[in-house]
């Protein structure tokens, strides 16, 4: 059984794989502040992941501006987690 939930989707954007745990999620939107491509609050004000985005340039400064760390970026060339560090 995996530690995520089902709505811990993990998606594909560029050369990253991006997962937002919605159990630490706060709502804060920081990281729609920063990627509003890549990032959208749900009806439970909770962050979620476009897996349409084209918005590279600003995951991980979204990722990095989240208070709860709520945001996980893989370097799917490296197999490194980027974020949180």
């Amino acid at each position: 059984m995996s530690d995520f939930s089902e709505k811990d989707k993990i998606v594909k954007i560029g050369k990253y794989k991006v997962q937002v745990i919605r159990d630490l999620c706060i709502g804060a939107a920081s990281c729609v502040a920063f990627s509003p491509d890549t990032f959208s609050l749900d009806a439970d004000k909770k962050a979620v992941a476009n897996e349409s985005s084209t918005d590279m340039d600003n995951i991980i400064m979204a990722a990095q501006s989240c208070p709860t760390k709520a945001i996980i970026v893989e370097d799917t060339e490296t197999g490194q987690q980027v974020w949180p560090a």
